[in-house]
């Protein structure tokens, strides 16, 4: 479970710099 919530955590950071980078890139 540790492992599992570590990973989606990873994940929601991952995505939310992905979608930080496109929008800076969009403005």
């Amino acid at each position: 479970m540790s492992t599992s919530l570590k990973g989606r955590r990873a994940l929601v950071t991952g995505a939310a710099a992905g979608l930080g980078k496109a929008y800076a890139i969009a403005l």
